[in-house]
């Protein structure tokens, strides 16, 4: 299980959603094997004055929270994607870009009624 927080100003991103969540969720797909039609993403665009940082206008934020149990090279090929395939495809030099993988055990979450240790997926999380 994964879902993706985007942060970004509204005048930028606000009109390149799907640009955005394409890049991000065909990195997902491709390095941790996520089905292609399970995407969930939410955008959090902010007024320019509620982005603070010392970056452009552009800065992107995306945090990934995910269930526990990817391997570390999992990991890190999904920021390796980040940067060699998603910032480029959205024209983001590597200062405007960060990425946060959040991990939580599955018996904190629930979905669709129950914990998520009792979920039985159709994909791999111990990538």
């Amino acid at each position: 299980m994964a879902q993706v927080k985007v942060y970004g100003r509204r005048d930028v991103w606000a009109t390149r959603r799907r640009e955005v969540s394409d890049a991000i969720h065909d990195a997902l797909v491709r390095t941790w094997g996520l089905p292609a039609d399970k995407r969930f993403h939410r955008f959090l665009l902010l007024d320019g004055e509620d982005l603070v940082a010392p970056r452009s206008d552009a800065y992107l934020v995306v945090e990934v929270v995910c269930f526990t149990g990817r391997s570390r090279a999992a990991r890190r090929a999904l920021i390796a994607a980040f940067f060699d395939d998603v910032a480029p495809a959205l024209g983001l030099s590597v200062d405007d870009l960060e990425v946060v993988l959040l991990e939580s055990p599955p018996e904190n979450w629930g979905i669709r009624g129950r914990s998520g240790d009792e979920l039985d997926l159709p994909y791999r999380v111990d990538v």
